[in-house]
């Protein structure tokens, strides 16, 4: 039987959380039966909208490991493509964020533009080639979980209190994050440590029903959902529910959506973005002009849903807030994935991955106590957080069917947060000998939680003289449940075990979780 850590290590988690540092490295919080959870509620969810709809009810199994790689689906699809030397990652010397000011201060950086980049380390008294070097590894860290920047740069960053640090930035309009503590984190909690709902529904107008759904069907089958996604978070809610059934049209810019672009690539698109957009109708528009809006406009005129993780207040600049359609689509289900919901007001930093991981306080749980606090460049909260929209988009479209109103659903990275995160814990981790990855001579191997550190010493003896599969076959011998830590998710797709789990076309992709029986 697999557990929290086991799992983490079989399926890749540990491999891409650790790219950064070199080593296999275990998340210390309990993600992946987060992330089973949700799936779990957006199995059930779908499950009641089908018998809403008029389906006979039936049985659902959700799969962890399935759960699992659906959080991988980037890096696998990446690390499978046959010809896939130009992954896009960068193989220099280097340290990841955070940084680190000369009074101590541990914090993130965030700009989505090279320009502000420039400005600021060239205000910090940086070279220019040490900037350049930074940018590439910066910008690239969302797809790679990897981001070797310049030693040089973290050495200036140190000479520099945080107050000017944080003045220099301001002025190139770099945005900077504090990593926050568990104790500032503990400020935002309920009494008993939770966070409330990942989600708020709230109704609109009224509207008819749901079109009825036929036996054997996917739960969505027959609804439309408008999707305006950017990075991972929208794409990925989009995703999940284009694997229930629904019909998935993906507004893009003009041109195309530039990630398409990203190598490696299968045959002229990125792996990485087939991975959460494949099998969605594409229509390009330009929001910049009345025709690009219009053309929006009437998709969402005729869908079911409309998402989108625009910035705040860019929907209603555009027209395409939820108010816009109480009257052309009374029945829609209108969600918003945002950064920070309404938690931080409007001088809020970008609601970014790795900004919202060091504002929740993740660094010190992710990292065992008496290390340095620290997020993960694997992006933990848009997978989360993109999941935790589509569980959002499930329930208010039961509330739909049920009400026989519309319904506006608002989700939020940090909302993903206090799913992963509640309880708050008082306390960083504090890891046992074993809760490590044990290298032996070919890699890396990981027991499940309650093992003897005993017999496992007794039993290994010295690892690095075992290879992983002679080092396993000790340990079950011995009765201690085992596994090898996978060094790539893309490895995974050349194991015929997991078949049932990942299907190939191209590179690797994750098949749906759940399994929907009458």
């Amino acid at each position: 039987m697999l557990d929290e850590a086991t799992v983490q290590a079989a399926y890749g988690l540990m491999a891409v959380h650790g790219r950064a540092v070199g080593i296999p490295t275990r998340l210390g919080v309990d993600y992946v039966s987060t992330v089973a959870g949700v799936a779990a509620a957006q199995g059930a969810l779908a499950g009641v909208l089908a018998g809403l709809r008029g389906q006979q009810p039936g049985a659902l199994a959700v799969s962890v490991p399935g759960s699992a790689l659906l959080t991988m689906s980037q890096y696998l699809a990446a690390g499978s493509v046959a010809d896939g030397e130009d992954a896009g990652e960068l193989r220099t010397p280097g340290l990841p964020p955070p940084f680190v000011s000369a009074d101590g201060v541990i914090f993130e950086a965030e700009t989505l533009d090279p320009e502000p980049w420039r400005r600021w380390w060239t205000a910090l008294g940086a070279e220019p080639g040490d900037v350049a070097r930074g940018w590439r590894a910066f910008v690239l860290r969302y797809a790679t979980a990897s981001a070797p920047i310049p030693l040089a740069l973290h050495e200036i960053v140190r000479r520099w209190p945080f107050a000017e640090v944080q003045a220099t930035a301001a002025a190139a309009q770099v945005a900077i994050q504090p990593v926050r503590s568990l104790a500032d984190r503990r400020a935002d909690a309920d009494p008993d440590g939770g966070f409330g709902s990942p989600w708020r529904i709230t109704y609109t107008s009224p509207a008819g029903a749901l079109p009825a759904l036929m036996p054997g069907r996917l739960p969505l089958h027959g609804l439309l959902v408008v999707e305006a996604g950017r990075r991972i978070q929208g794409p990925l809610a989009g995703h999940v529910l284009r694997l229930l059934g629904a019909e998935v049209v993906r507004v893009e810019p003009a041109g195309g959506d530039p990630l398409r672009g990203m190598p490696p690539m299968v045959g002229d698109c990125s792996a990485r973005f087939l991975a959460l957009n494949r099998g969605k109708r594409i229509v390009e528009a330009d929001l910049r002009s009345p025709g690009g809006r219009d053309t929006v406009r009437k998709l969402v005129d005729e869908a079911d849903v409309f998402l989108h993780n625009w910035a705040p207040g860019k929907a209603a600049e555009l027209g395409l807030d939820s108010d816009d359609f109480v009257e052309t689509n009374p029945g829609l289900v209108y969600a918003y994935a945002s950064g920070w919901g309404d938690a931080r007001g409007t001088d809020a930093p970008p609601g970014t991955d790795f900004v919202a991981q060091a504002y929740a306080g993740l660094g010190e749980q992710l990292r065992p106590a008496g290390t340095p606090p620290a997020g993960s460049l694997m992006t933990l909260l848009d997978v989360l957080g993109g999941l935790v929209c589509a569980e959002g988009v499930l329930a208010a479209l039961v509330a739909r069917q049920r009400q026989g109103r519309g319904q506006r659903v608002d989700s939020s990275l940090l909302s993903a947060a206090g799913v992963l995160q509640a309880p708050l814990s008082e306390h960083p981790p504090v890891w046992e000998p074993l809760d490590a990855p044990i290298a032996v001579a070919d890699g890396h191997l990981v027991v499940a939680a309650g093992s003897d550190p005993a017999t496992v010493d007794g039993v290994l003896n010295d690892p690095a003289t075992l290879s992983v599969t002679a080092a396993l076959d000790r340990l079950a011998r011995a009765g201690v449940t085992a596994v090898r830590v996978c060094a790539d998710p893309g490895d995974l797709a050349m194991d015929s075990s997991h078949v049932d789990l990942i299907e190939i076309d191209g590179c690797a992709f994750v098949r749906p979780p759940w399994r929907f029986t009458s």
